[in-house]
């Protein structure tokens, strides 16, 4: 897929056809396909807009921002609050490993505290 035209070349594009020239020789000028003029034109008469339309691409979020915010504030309430306590309070449709992950986004971690072994030799 190919990068969208530049604000300017929209607006030399919209320029030139209301001073009543072609799509085709707008196109040539402009370097630009046919259709890519058209689409434009087209966008430009309804909305009296030219700019591009923003990209909703990539997956959407399985949880609102509004959930989100409802395990930050449980997490703050209980700093040692589990993975799995959090998933099954609040429902959640994911994996721990998914939680961890979009919480560590967050700038959220959790070191978990550090044990040392005992040597056979020593008593308990």
């Amino acid at each position: 897929m190919a990068n969208p035209i530049s604000n300017e070349k929209r607006a030399d594009l919209i320029k030139h056809i209301e001073a009543g020239a072609s799509k085709k020789q707008v196109s040539e000028w402009l370097f630009i396909h046919e259709r890519t003029v058209s689409r434009v034109w087209n966008k430009f008469k309804e909305t009296g807009s030219y700019e591009p339309e923003a990209k909703n691409s990539g997956r959407k979020p399985l949880i609102s921002e509004i959930q989100m915010e409802n395990v930050l504030e449980r997490i703050k309430e209980q700093p040692d609050i589990t993975l799995q306590e959090l998933i099954d309070e609040f429902n959640l449709p994911f994996s721990q490993s998914a939680l961890s992950k979009r919480l560590r986004k967050l700038g959220l971690t959790f070191k978990k505290r550090h044990f040392m072994q005992m040597d056979r030799n020593d008593k308990m």
